[in-house]
């Protein structure tokens, strides 16, 4: 009886250290770990900041560094294996899906055209938008508004938001910018303190130091987003050197997070949209 007890007790014992091992292994496999690093967008920063803290205080074994040095660059650092994820601000262009980056929406923002507070003009159609950008139209009195130049600002070259303002405006290479600008912020605080300034932004970043503009008679609301009404509207990507299937596990673990309740919650709270599935 004694022999029947201690054999029961060592098989417990073992079965207890089996499935022990099985669990910490399993742990191991799936628990995040080390370093992940972004780059890209500098209109993607307000979602990423946001995102990159929610994921690591879920995932405190992970350090997230992200560096906003414009789509282009970002797109280049992934391409070339010096980032894990490259943010970009616009589709992926199909010479870049050529070198193996894969687009992966994460969200949908509208780009909202903003001017200084004082300027009477508050909707304007694309056609006269796009002559504006291209020099055809210089003052404000030629659209109704007072007889005040127009300060044409925008983004640097190699800016998504630039890139994706032009394309769908389908006025690359001809703009005729008063100044170039590095950053979203920086286009923001431009026009706010500029009479006559006119530029473009990240719709999440817009605030009451501006006018934000209906485009041919439609705001830049979700809805009307989700809806296709709006005609200024831009794709955030996180790209990717192949299939997300394929990455690390730090990777696989931040698109998980990304496309979780919590990481959608993230999205929704920095006024950016959800991308239909």
């Amino acid at each position: 009886m004694k022999k029947k007890v201690i054999a029961a007790c060592l098989a417990a014992c073992l079965m207890a250290t089996m499935t022990t091992g099985c669990k910490s292994s399993a742990a191991k496999e799936n628990n995040a770990s080390g370093k992940l690093a972004l780059a890209g967008s500098t209109s993607m920063e307000k979602m990423c900041e946001a995102m990159s803290e929610s994921y690591m205080d879920a995932n405190p074994n992970v350090t997230v560094t992200v560096e906003y040095t414009g789509s282009g660059a970002g797109i280049e650092s992934v391409t070339k294996g010096s980032v894990d994820i490259g943010n970009s601000s616009r589709g992926l262009k199909d010479e870049e899906k050529s070198k193996g980056l894969v687009e992966n929406i994460v969200a949908i923002d509208g780009i909202a055209v903003i001017t200084d507070k004082d300027n009477g003009v508050k909707d304007i159609s694309s056609e006269d938008l796009s002559k504006i950008y291209d020099g055809e139209i210089t003052n404000w009195s030629q659209l109704g508004g007072e007889d005040k130049p127009i300060v044409v600002i925008g983004r640097e070259a190699g800016s998504g938001t630039r890139d994706a303002f032009e394309e769908l405006l389908e006025i690359q290479d001809k703009c005729k910018y008063a100044q170039e600008l590095d950053s979203t912020g920086a286009v923001l605080a431009k026009v706010a303190k500029t009479p006559g300034a006119i530029g473009y932004v990240s719709l999440d970043v817009l605030d009451d130091s501006v006018t934000g503009m209906k485009i041919d008679g439609v705001e830049p609301t979700e809805k009307q987003i989700l809806d296709g009404n709006y005609k200024l509207q831009r794709p955030f990507v996180m790209a990717t050197k192949g299939e997300v299937k394929d990455q690390n596990a730090n990777v696989k673990s931040w698109f998980k997070f990304v496309e979780s309740k919590q990481g959608q919650d993230v999205i929704k709270k920095v006024g950016l949209i959800i991308p239909n599935k």
